[in-house]
C-alpha cells in the first residue's frame, strides 16, 4: 500500500532471507502496474497493517540489478521454508513450515518445524528458538539436540574459588 496514493502498488511474493544472520533483507514483489518482479527492501517498509505492508510510494520498489549490496544474498536464492531440520547428533526432526519475525528488525526469531505424522501424533509442532540454531546451509538447518543440557560457562576442570 502506498502512503502517497492510498492504493495497492504491488503484491509480496516471497521473503529474501539472508542465511548468514536470518534477517529478512526484503521481499520479492509483483508490480501491479508492469507485472515485473521487483524488490522491496526492509528499510523501505513504513508499517505492517492488517491490509498489508505500507510504503511511501511505488518508487521504493527496485530492480534486482540496482541492488549491488544485496547481490550476494540474491545470488544464493536461499529458501527457508521446506528446509529439513536435524539435530547436532544427526537426528531428523522435520521440515521448516513457518517462522516468526521480529517486526522492528526483520530478524527471524523462531522457526516452526512440521514433524512426521508419527511424531506429530505424540508431540505436535516443534518450535525452535533462534539461539538453538547451530548451522544453516543450503540443504539443512542444524539445531541443538532438544534435551541436551546446556553447557556451563565454567568448565568442569576449572577450580572453584570462594
Amino acid at each position: 500500500m502506498s502512503l502517497r496514493t492510498g492504493t495497492q502498488v504491488a503484491t509480496i511474493i516471497e521473503a529474501i532471507i539472508n542465511p548468514n544472520n536470518l534477517k529478512i533483507e526484503g521481499f520479492y514483489c509483483a508490480d501491479d502496474f508492469s507485472k515485473a518482479r521487483l524488490i522491496l527492501l526492509g528499510q523501505d517498509i513504513r508499517d505492517f497493517i492488517p491490509q498489508g505492508v505500507v510504503i511511501n510510494d511505488h518508487d521504493v520498489l527496485s530492480e534486482s540489478t540496482e541492488l549491488i549490496r544485496l547481490k550476494d544474498v540474491l545470488d544464493l536464492r536461499f529458501q527457508l521454508l521446506g528446509k529439513p531440520v536435524i539435530t547436532g547428533s544427526k537426528k531428523r526432526i522435520g521440515k521448516v513450515n513457518d517462522y516468526a519475525v521480529e517486526i522492528e528488525t526483520l530478524y527471524i526469531k523462531k522457526l516452526y518445524v512440521a514433524q512426521s505424522i508419527l511424531k506429530n501424533l505424540s508431540g505436535g509442532q516443534l518450535s525452535v528458538e533462534r539461539n538453538q540454531i547451530i548451522e544453516i546451509t543450503n540443504r539443512k538447518v542444524v539445531i541443538q539436540d532438544p534435551l541436551q543440557p546446556t553447557k556451563s560457562p565454567v568448565s568442569a576442570g576449572a577450580p572453584v574459588t570462594s
